[in-house]
């Protein structure tokens, strides 16, 4: 390689190995979880268990007239909405945005979708690399601030988790409640690891030791970011896992597992 030429390789790929396995699961993987949820936020119904007061966060906060009595948790402002504008569209925006902009998300599309390298030693299809500079991709550096709204967002989940322990019989608790808290609890995970996190709270810091609550704070969020790849595949599965739970409960599909009450 000579200047800031690229290496010119002579076929497709230098690998003798199955490398496009990883991007092939990555891609396969993002797609299902799109679709799913995409299905679910436009079908309004199975959100909301009267009797156990189960939201799924498909639908959090719910803030229609549109909505089923009983899921509005902070009241109705806005009117009845079109079918096709999702119950949650105030949330699933900004929830789209800092999953895209998230710093893991977007190695795993721009080696998987975009091929921007699919892998080290394969040839990419683009002729030149323009950065995060041109959009669409200088959007990304919007990230920090989905970051502020999807913290909201997380609070809002975990308040509809804790009021499902008062349902139509009062206290009580039931699978449900621990499938919306192990959701909200990996929901914690995901976005306290987020890179945009860790810089909020320690990355403008020039003397650690003259801020030594922050320096700790710092700490934890950084040993949290070195799980931020699992955690954003975890969160994946357990947001389709509570959804459909929530789903075929308040469908009557299935019955609530109670343990008290």
């Amino acid at each position: 390689m000579t200047g800031r030429t690229r290496v010119a390789l002579t076929g497709r790929t230098l690998r003798t190995d199955r490398w496009w396995v990883p991007p092939l699961f990555t891609t396969l993987g993002l797609a299902a979880f799109v679709v799913y949820a995409t299905i679910r936020s436009f079908m309004r119904e199975g959100y909301w268990d009267a009797e156990h007061h189960y939201l799924t966060p498909f639908y959090s906060p719910c803030l229609s007239d549109s909505c089923v009595p009983g899921s509005s948790h902070f009241g109705t402002p806005i009117g009845e909405l079109p079918g096709f504008i999702p119950l949650a569209f105030l949330s699933l925006p900004f929830l789209l945005g800092f999953r895209l902009t998230c710093y893991y998300y977007r190695k795993a599309y721009y080696r998987s979708v975009w091929f921007a390298p699919p892998a080290c030693a394969v040839a990419e299809p683009h002729a030149r690399y323009t950065g995060e500079t041109r959009l669409p991709l200088i959007v990304q550096n919007v990230h920090r601030y989905f970051f502020y709204v999807a913290f909201v967002i997380t609070v809002i989940n975990t308040y509809d988790a804790i009021v499902a322990f008062d349902g139509e019989r009062g206290f009580g608790i039931g699978l449900g409640n621990v499938v919306l808290l192990v959701n909200v609890f990996f929901l914690w995970c995901y976005t306290l690891s987020c890179h945009s996190c860790r810089h909020v709270t320690g990355g403008r810091l020039k003397h650690f030791s003259k801020n030594p609550v922050r320096y700790r704070i710092w700490t934890q969020v950084s040993r949290l970011n070195v799980r931020h790849m699992q955690f954003a595949w975890i969160t994946l599965g357990t947001l389709v896992l509570t959804d459909l739970y929530v789903w075929l409960v308040s469908t009557g599909t299935i019955s609530d597992l109670r343990f008290i009450n």
